[in-house]
């Protein structure tokens, strides 16, 4: 079946491909407003377009014609850290999802622990096992209702258990046991569950 997107509505495009652009990864982004109060908010229009220089995008939407507050934190501070997503981490990713005001810190409202980033001057969360310092480096207007921001990465935290060879930069992606973002409303999956082609 062929779906005209010049026939849909903003909902039925986004439905379409959120079912079948899968799975997608999870950023759990860290932020700040100018006061320090802390935002926490997961987004799935997410991944790295670059190796080197190393680059990663994030796709944010409005809310009631507004930035986001990770948006407008970001356009502000230019500062940002992605927390990757496991499956023992899911349910309290999904608490800071809840609309709060910009005034609440998601952090210390979910309970979760952080330590604090090297060259951001941000915390990322410590059970997170991946956590990916960035500086903004463009934000491109999608439409009225969207921006893309584009991140230069400037540093990457790693679960030593994960890290099988520093050296030669080898991780054993298994024991990250990452999460990634399924069709809405509220599916997601494993990513142990894996096979090799050479």
């Amino acid at each position: 079946m062929y779906f005209d997107i010049a026939q849909l509505d903003y909902k039925k495009c986004y439905k379409l491909l959120a079912s079948t652009v899968v799975p997608r990864p999870i950023a759990w982004v860290i932020s700040s407003d100018k006061n320090g109060v802390i935002n926490a908010a997961p987004f799935s229009f997410f991944n790295f377009f670059s190796g080197f220089p190393p680059v990663i995008c994030l796709g944010v939407g409005y809310k009631d014609g507004k930035p986001k507050d990770t948006l407008f934190n970001i356009m502000n501070s230019g500062e940002f850290i992605i927390n990757m997503v496991t499956e023992n981490l899911a349910e309290k990713m999904n608490e800071t999802a809840y609309p709060f005001s910009s005034d609440v810190d998601e952090l210390r409202k979910t309970g979760l622990d952080t330590k604090q980033g090297i060259k951001i001057k941000l915390p990322f969360i410590s059970e997170s096992p991946v956590a990916i310092e960035c500086i903004k480096k463009e934000i491109i207007s999608i439409d009225t209702t969207a921006k893309l921001i584009i991140g230069h990465v400037v540093g990457i935290h790693i679960n030593d258990e994960a890290i099988t060879d520093p050296e030669k930069l080898y991780i054993n992606t298994e024991k990250l046991k990452l999460i990634g973002r399924m069709e809405s409303p509220g599916w997601y999956i494993r990513t142990e569950d894996r096979f090799k082609i050479r």
